[in-house]
């Protein structure tokens, strides 16, 4: 009886049924085309970056080049760019930090038609650095992985917490007196200069552009901790008189409004009573709220041979992002849906879904997909995790140049 019924209300409303849901599917494949073919119309371009030995620049530097970076905001699109161009996210960069036997690389892979605004923000930083393209070091391994000779292991990292609270950043790490002075960037690129041959560790960092929800999402963080509630709507009479009151005494003190007085008494008897603990966590995400801020993605693999994979080199990289952490604030944890392990009791179907996984973060990291999930970095955070090496870092491997690039006298006669 009731499948009758659903038949014949289905067959009177069909023919407005049927046409919207045609509509609604093609729309969604229509979106997938356009930002699939803009995809593939980019012109990927990657820079390395080598810088002198003696080089004295400290992450503040590249938190410069990072603003620059954010200059390829477009601060929204117009309709016809998003659905016939297919610009339906931001452009994205990536900073790619790359180790094989052989060194320890610093790249970046941008879109051709960005690559003014990076080399001229490194150059503006970093005047004696060499930028220059370079032939992709992904071709140095089969362009399908993991396969029969090597394996893959992998995540993607983001956030613990929300994104207004901020991770431990380059000034917790610096010290007046040099030879007490750390550099974040160290312990990565030491793990990266013990590799063997056919190891590689791969770690991409890629920024893309954010409007200013997330800090809105940081002002209603720090007033949810310091106790600060929204004011409930006042009736209408009650405005009115509020009003009236404030106009006949304007001509000797400024307006006063109940609500913002009531706002301010709470705020600061909160205040008086919060710990040093919690008075810091509001400073400190009202510091990284005040900075530009990227959408971002860290994604790290790291491939060998199978008959030699060593998983050591995995914790070692791991354990590397730790120092960035702070329990009162935020760091970084693997993303459990894109790293390389599965669990199951089926082995057959275990082996399987782990095989697609590693496939598909090795596909995700070479054609430099962006993911469906991201953390909000302001540029201190980005410049913590990704500088270039500064005095105080030894590694053996790394790619520096071994003397200073010169300018000819300016009376040298020319012919």
């Amino acid at each position: 009886m009731i499948l009758n019924s659903v038949i014949s209300v289905f067959a009177a409303v069909w023919w407005i049924v049927l046409p919207l849901a045609l509509m609604f599917v093609f729309w969604k494949f229509w979106k997938y085309h356009v930002f699939i073919k803009y995809l593939r119309s980019i012109k990927w371009v990657l820079l390395e970056i080598k810088i002198p030995a003696g080089i004295e620049k400290t992450p503040k530097a590249m938190e410069q080049i990072f603003s620059a970076v954010y200059g390829i905001y477009s601060f929204g699109f117009k309709l016809f760019e998003k659905y016939l161009e297919g610009r339906l996210f931001e452009d994205w960069v990536a900073f790619e930090l790359v180790g094989f036997a052989g060194g320890v690389h610093f790249y970046v892979r941008t879109p051709a038609q960005w690559r003014d605004i990076l080399e001229s923000a490194i150059y503006a930083q970093y005047p004696d650095a060499e930028v220059h393209e370079a032939e992709d070091y992904m071709n140095l391994m089969p362009k399908t992985l993991p396969n029969k000779v090597y394996d893959v292991w992998g995540t993607d990292y983001h956030l613990i917490k929300a994104n207004p609270y901020p991770i431990q950043t380059y000034e917790h790490f610096e010290n007046a007196q040099e030879e007490k002075r750390l550099d974040p960037i160290a312990a990565i690129t030491e793990v990266m200069s013990k590799l063997k041959n056919d190891e590689a560790i791969w770690i991409q960092i890629m920024v893309s552009p954010t409007d200013d929800a997330w800090k809105k999402e940081g002002e209603a963080l720090r007033d949810k901790l310091i106790g600060r509630k929204k004011a409930a709507p006042k009736n209408f009479f009650d405005a009115v008189w509020e009003f009236v009151k404030n106009l006949i005494f304007a001509a000797g003190q400024h307006p006063v409004w109940e609500e913002s007085k009531k706002e301010e008494r709470e705020a600061q008897s909160l205040l008086f009573h919060m710990t040093k603990g919690e008075l810091s966590a509001v400073e400190a995400i009202e510091k990284k709220i005040s900075r530009l801020g990227f959408k971002t993605n860290i994604r790290f693999l790291y491939i060998d041979k199978r008959n030699s994979f060593t998983r050591s080199n995995i914790a070692a990289v791991m354990s590397t992002f730790h120092q960035f952490t702070t329990q009162d604030l935020n760091g970084f944890r693997p993303n459990i849906k894109t790293m390389t392990i599965v669990r199951g009791n089926l082995k057959l179907l275990k082996q399987r879904r782990l095989w697609f996984r590693k496939r598909r973060l090795f596909e995700s990291y070479r054609r430099m997909y962006w993911p469906r999930k991201t953390s909000v970095l302001n540029v201190e955070e980005l410049a913590t995790i990704y500088h270039f090496p500064s005095l105080v870092v030894e590694a053996p491997l790394l790619r520096r140049l071994g003397a200073k690039k010169g300018e000819p006298p300016a009376g040298l006669p020319v012919e």
